[in-house]
Order: structure tokens, then sequence, then C-alpha cells
């Protein structure tokens, strides 16, 4: 039997707005490693907390690996072992951070297993960032104070989607593009080394694991699940997602990330029950 690999987001699609994992969500998923295929959270989400997520529902063993900060990290949960990591070189952090701040935008990044944010941003979002996806957070003076090149930079804005969009116009149009960016959600803007992506990591996992194109599944609900539900040769959109994550899709669910989506695309398309 060939091997079949299945590629989920996590909010909003495998969780539910409440961030739980539904019995018939779990029991499809598990089937589905079971038989030995694999089951890939792939997620905007740092990798710490995708990691903490896994854990939670069960997806540690052989098979189960993990797409993090938008296909920055690949990481095999079963091995310990990270298979794939893209960065951003410290000095395009800093004129980001510079012109965010510039601007009156809060502006994040990541450091091992912590959300970094400048002292002088906006602490409310970074309150309602780190509990919603339950990460320790670092203060820090300036940027000058970071030492590793980070996965990612994230800017929220809950008011103003054109501050947003302005932001990400400005990005684009830097010199040789050294960025990419995208929407994850109205709220917020991901920035990530240029060509980043999920849908070149789910490439990238796809060949790691032997695993024929023919053979990939995805399922998401947001703007940054475009390109995997494009690449993937079965793409399936949520009920609940996105109008524009809809059009990039093969497929749309009958029910949405609350009522069991998953579990419907696994039992009706991928391994259906009799």
């Amino acid at each position: 039997m060939e091997k079949l690999a299945l590629f989920l987001d996590l909010d909003g699609t495998l969780l539910d707005d409440e961030k739980n994992i539904s019995e018939a969500n779990y029991k499809a998923i598990h089937r589905v490693l079971s038989m030995g295929h694999y089951v890939i959270i792939s997620t905007g989400r740092p990798l710490i907390s995708a990691l903490n997520q896994a854990a939670r529902l069960g997806l540690s063993g052989e098979g189960c690996l993990v797409i993090a900060f938008n296909g920055c990290v690949i990481y095999d949960i079963f091995k310990n072992t990270t298979l794939f990591r893209a960065e951003i070189p410290l000095e395009i952090v800093r004129m980001v951070f510079s012109e965010a701040r510039k601007r009156g935008l809060y502006i994040q990044t990541y450091e091992k297993d912590s959300v970094v944010v400048e002292k002088t941003s906006n602490l409310e979002l970074l309150d309602w960032y780190c509990g919603r996806i339950g990460i320790d957070r670092k203060l820090i003076s300036s940027t000058d104070e970071l030492t590793q090149n980070p996965e990612k930079m994230l800017v929220i804005h809950m008011d103003d989607p054109e501050a947003l969009k302005s932001f990400q116009s400005w990005i684009a149009n830097l010199p040789d593009s050294p960025l990419d960016s995208f929407s994850s959600g109205d709220s917020l803007l991901e920035i990530v080394s240029k060509g980043t992506n999920k849908g070149t990591a789910l490439i990238q996992t796809a060949k790691i694991l032997g695993v024929s194109m023919e053979n990939t599944y995805a399922a998401g609900d947001s703007p940054n699940d475009i390109e995997m539900l494009q690449i993937a040769k079965h793409g399936f959109a949520m009920k609940n997602a996105d109008p524009c994550v809809k059009d990039a899709a093969n497929f749309i669910t009958e029910n949405d990330n609350n009522h069991d989506g998953i579990a419907e695309i696994i039992n009706k398309y991928i391994l259906p029950v009799q």
C-alpha cells in the first residue's frame, strides 16, 4: 500500500473555535496513522506551540510531523529532529521592526521558546497572542538585543486591515525582495524569508517522507494555507474558510471546523468508511 500524507492546518481547521479537537476528528486522524500513513500539522504557530498542540492531540508517534512558522520549520516529532529551517537575517529584522515602529504597528518575532517584543510595544496585543497559543514572552529594549536569526515576524492590528495591507506593500517593494508576507487572519500579517510558505514545505516534506505528490492531501481555512492547498494533489478548504481559500481548493467541506470537518475529509475522501 502506498503511503499518503495529510497536511492539516490547526486554527480554524483541525481545531474548533475553542481550540479543541472533536472526538470525531481525533478518531479519524488516528485511523490514518494506524494504517501507516502520515499526519503533518502545518501551522503558522511557532514550533513550541505546534509541538504542545501535537502532544495534546496525541500526534507524537511515528508518522507525525510538524510544519511550523508557516513553512519555516519542518520537524519530525517522533525522531525529535529538525529537518528544515529557514531564517531571516537580523539586519532585515531590525529594518522591518524600525519601519513598523514608525507606522505605530505592533510587531513581534521569536527566540527559542518565546515571543520577543520591544518593551514599548502594545503589551495588550502581546498578552492576547500569548494567551491564544500558549507561549511565553520576552521583552527587550530594542532589536539590538537579538542574537539569533529568527524564523519569522508577525504584525498584529485589530482595527485597521488597511494598515496591514500598506505595510505588506512596503515589504513587497523592498530592494531584491528578501521577504514574503501573507495574511493568516484579518488581524495578522506573517513575514517570512522569500520563497517560504506552507506549499514549499509540503513539497519538501513529501520528498523527505518518500510520498508521491499524487498522495498528498491538505486542509486549511486562511490565506496562508492557499499555496499548500494549490500544491497538494487534493486540497480541501473548510466550509468556514475565507472565499479566496475556497477558490484555491479542489474541494470545500460540507462541515466547518466546529462540526468535524476533518473527519468528513478523511472518512469521505481519503479512507472512505463503508
